[in-house]
């Protein structure tokens, strides 16, 4: 569900959690959670122990290649699309990485930098500073908003809408400016309190989930705060295990952000969250397997190289290399000879022979007859492509 901020003069007469005598006291069952809680930790290990077995050039691969996805789909989700490359560029720079010397837009520079200190700093404590650094950076050029770098201050009240201007149906209406210096001195309190080392320690998909979903309620920004939010989820799940998690989060709620949006909203108007909580540790664990299986297709990369070593031409190593980019999603709709034509600026009788010997040596899988014949990397297995 595509959703804008509008600031509007009319209050709604809807009831929000915010507005609750035990605000903001969330409850839910342990129980039904629990099952899950322990899945997240043994996989997150599962993961951890994965990556050990990957080249040192595969580790920084995974890394730059999953900060890179979550910071373009964190903003797609929010309808801005954004440079895939550009925000890899500056991920690159952020991390001191060799990289072209392109000039990269501000959007794109934004969402890298705070993605990148998501990362670097995943076990620092939270303060104001962090948000309003993290809003900074997110906002790099805008020239449309009253505030930068601090909580908004705007008088209108913060309504989440969809639908005309003219007859917008309001899904959520956030606290009032005057009290966002009060809730989030109140928000910080609480995810420090509940961090692992914290008085009040939380099972790790409870803390994050609340986390996002408390943060989302207060919308303490003039823009940006599903960005900051997902990220907040991010940090949550970090500190939970003691390292960065690199889970496709945003990756994984993109896919189907009609859900997400509904699960926001239908619990955004009281205190007892496991609707919410049950939705939420089901897309962090699909992420976290999403990971595994990139991982699992990063070790296969490397066996099927050592195998394939001193066998392939120029033009076979230059088309694998390709292929090899689009990671799990592989080469939409498969590489065609047309597609190996343009990689390899070669005569269509040596593409002929090159894919058929890249089928023989076992690197690719052929589909498909004549005009409609296809080739797939043989490690990439159909239940590992993302739609």
């Amino acid at each position: 569900m595509p959703y804008y901020e509008l600031y509007r003069n009319d209050l709604s007469l809807m009831t929000w959690n915010w507005q609750l005598e035990d605000w903001p006291n969330f409850t839910y069952d342990r129980e039904t959670l629990a099952p899950s809680e322990t899945q997240f930790i043994h996989e997150a290990g599962m993961v951890h122990g994965a990556i050990k077995h990957l080249t040192e050039e595969d580790k920084s691969q995974l890394t730059i290649d999953l900060i890179s996805n979550e910071a373009v789909t964190t903003s797609e989700i929010e309808g801005e699309i954004l440079n895939r490359d550009s925000v890899q560029s500056s991920i690159r720079r952020n991390f001191g990485l060799d990289t072209d010397n392109k000039k990269i837009p501000l959007a794109e520079q934004g969402i890298a930098a705070l993605m990148s200190d998501l990362y670097q700093h995943s076990g620092t404590a939270l303060s104001d500073e962090r948000f309003f650094d993290w809003h900074a950076m997110l906002m790099r050029g805008r020239k449309d908003l009253i505030t930068i770098g601090a909580y908004r201050t705007t008088q209108n009240p913060m309504q989440v809408v969809s639908g005309p201007i003219a007859t917008p149906k309001v899904h959520f209406e956030a606290p009032p400016s005057h009290r966002i210096p009060m809730e989030m001195n109140q928000f910080l309190a609480w995810f420090n309190h509940t961090a692992p080392n914290g008085q009040q320690p939380l099972p790790a998909l409870a803390r994050a989930g609340i986390a996002h979903l408390y943060f989302e309620s207060i919308h303490p920004f003039e823009d940006g705060n599903g960005r900051i939010g997902r990220a907040l989820s991010e940090k949550a799940l970090s500190q939970s295990v003691g390292r960065p998690t690199l889970i496709a989060l945003s990756q994984t709620i993109c896919r189907n952000r009609k859900a997400y949006y509904t699960a926001l909203e239908d619990n955004n108007k009281d205190l007892d969250i496991t609707d919410w909580l049950i939705y939420f540790t089901q897309t962090v664990l699909e992420a976290q397997q999403y990971t595994q299986r990139l991982i699992d297709f990063l070790i296969a990369k490397t066996r099927l190289y050592d195998q394939l070593r001193g066998t392939l031409n120029e033009r076979q190593d230059k088309a694998l290399a390709r292929m090899f980019r689009e990671g799990l999603d592989g080469f939409k709709g498969g590489l065609s000879a047309e597609n190996y034509l343009k990689i390899t600026n070669t005569s269509r009788a040596t593409a002929t022979r090159d894919l058929q010997n890249l089928v023989e040596l076992g690197a690719l899988r052929k589909t498909g007859e004549l005009k409609h014949t296809r080739y797939w990397l043989s490690i990439l297995k159909e239940s590992d492509k993302q739609s």
